[in-house]
């Protein structure tokens, strides 16, 4: 009787090794616990050591890797039918690089953000609507700032604060932020768009040319 091995696979996956292992590209499950232990370990690709960068692969691909080296195991494949394999350099990590970023990112960030709201009182005249305001239900007028312009400012705070969903490190709800929605999206259509322009030149990077007869997985069967 044939054991069942299910394999999935997310959309990118993010390896610093250049050998991988069918367990590094896809979640493994079997009622076999030999059987998965085996093709958790097993090699299906052996990348460049410099070679890094994205790679296209097809889940097909690991499919065809698998029945070739285990006669008796049905494997079904579950998630995307291809996905990105992105080989990164461990080495190329630096904390005092990424906090520099960080810090530029976020002035630039505030100094937008200030322009814009200027920019956008500045267009709807709110220093002429305030001033209606005080006419309409003040009796005189209020030199400097008053109640309504500092109620203003801390309600344009506040906002920001409870649209994007956090302060700091703590959020107030469960929900994703508006950011992190953003963020999401913005990955996906990048991983599509890599996928497709691999599928419509046929020039990407292949990652699985690993010979499975070389893998010592197959050595290790009981």
């Amino acid at each position: 009787m044939s054991e069942m091995l299910y394999l999935q696979t997310e959309r990118n996956i993010k390896i610093t090794s250049p050998v991988v292992t069918l367990g590094d590209v896809a979640q493994l499950s079997c009622s076999d616990g030999a059987v998965l232990a085996r093709n958790q370990v097993r090699r299906v690709a052996h990348l460049p050591d410099d070679g890094y960068g994205r790679y296209v692969c097809s889940a097909s691909t690991l499919v065809r890797l698998v029945t070739e080296a285990e006669e008796h195991v049905d494997v079904t494949h579950i998630g995307e039918p291809n996905f990105i394999l992105t080989y990164e350099d461990p080495r190329q990590k630096n904390t005092w690089i990424s906090w520099c970023k960080t810090i530029l990112v976020g002035i630039l960030t505030f100094i937008g953000t200030a322009f814009s709201i200027m920019t956008f009182h500045t267009d709807i005249g709110i220093r002429e609507l305030f001033l209606d305001v005080y006419t309409r239900f003040l009796p005189q007028m209020t030199p400097g700032f008053s109640v309504l312009e500092i109620s203003y400012s801390i309600g344009i705070g506040l906002g920001v604060v409870l649209y994007f969903n956090h302060f700091g490190r703590r959020k107030f709800t469960q929900d994703p932020t508006p950011l992190e929605v953003e963020m999401r999206v913005y990955e996906d259509d990048i991983d599509t768009t890599i996928i497709e322009q691999n599928d419509r030149s046929g020039k990407g990077k292949e990652a699985f040319h690993a010979n499975p007869a070389r893998d010592p997985a197959d050595h290790s069967r009981s």
